[in-house]
């Protein structure tokens, strides 16, 4: 009833404030949401190539997705696909479990040099990845870890190796949450990792979603490293590679209906990953300690 009198008392100007405001999200709203639509349209469309006359198709088809998911001869994607769930599995488990493990050790101890690596550690992620790919490329090749199935391995090494240094969100996290409860803990006889383990995680779930979900994004969206260790061994390629070679210039008139395809196939994993730990997310922030 309040609200209702609220609305009818609202001044000629400020509906109209009202209702630019939201002619403009809609708009922005549109904007987002079209290359989505057009992307899913395009895996549907029957006729080949990169260019039409028209937005919408002439024909709708599934044979991108069925020769995208059963062609294993020119672009076998789904050894591609495998490729990649493997290195963002096993890669999103140890950089979840350093980051964390890093986060805590940084907001609940005190030890020598603690904040010299903190300042090292802001100083370094204001660098890009990707000026350090020669030298690590040249070491796991040292290590035998650019041929075969070793780049499975190299790729989660390298993958998993840095993310200690991308501590100071959890690290953030962790400090708001009460020193007095994990005193309390260690005076009834917790080690710092029952500490860690029973009592600050539980009450962290919406920033341990978060690293999970981070942790596994980076792996599975990654093209420049991939494609630095992959070179030609076609059978160790990551989706990223997989999808690019379908824009090649020889590949590009039979697979680009088949590179949309992959491309909505690929965000399958992310959107199922996020919608299963959204209800954790949501506990997390309703039951979490703030000090």
């Amino acid at each position: 009833m309040d609200n209702q009198m609220a609305k009818n008392k609202l001044s000629p100007r400020r509906r109209v404030i009202n209702l630019l405001v939201h002619a403009l999200l809609a708009v922005l709203a549109l904007i987002w949401v079209l290359p989505i639509v057009w992307i899913v349209l395009t895996s549907f469309r029957a006729e080949p190539g990169a260019y039409t006359k028209t937005f919408l198709p002439q024909g709708y088809t599934l044979n991108n997705y069925v020769k995208l998911l059963t062609d294993r001869n020119v672009l076998n994607f789904p050894r591609m696909f495998k490729n990649t769930l493997i290195i963002s599995i096993f890669s999103c488990t140890i950089s979840t479990f350093f980051v964390l493990s890093v986060a805590y050790s940084l907001s609940r101890m005190r030890f020598a040099f603690r904040k010299p690596y903190m300042n090292l550690a802001m100083i370094l992620g204001l660098f890009p990845g990707f000026m350090t790919m020669v030298a690590q490329y040249f070491i796991l090749k040292a290590m035998g870890l650019t041929e075969g199935a070793g780049i499975r391995i190299g790729l989660i090494v390298v993958y998993s190796a840095c993310t200690g240094l991308g501590f100071q969100i959890s690290k953030g996290f962790f400090d708001t949450i009460p020193k007095s409860i994990d005193e309390a803990a260690i005076m009834d006889g917790a080690t710092q990792w029952q500490v860690f383990t029973r009592i600050t995680l539980p009450l962290s779930k919406p920033i341990v979603i978060y690293t999970v979900m981070t942790a596994f994004m980076a792996p599975w969206v990654d093209f420049i490293f991939a494609k630095v260790l992959c070179r030609a061994n076609a059978s160790q390629f990551t989706v990223a590679i997989g999808l690019w070679n379908m824009l090649q210039k020889e590949y590009i008139y039979q697979w680009y209906t088949c590179f949309a395809a992959g491309a909505v196939l690929i965000s399958i994993p992310i959107a199922a990953l996020f919608l299963y730990m959204q209800k954790f997310y949501v506990e997390g922030m309703s039951g979490a300690v703030k000090g």
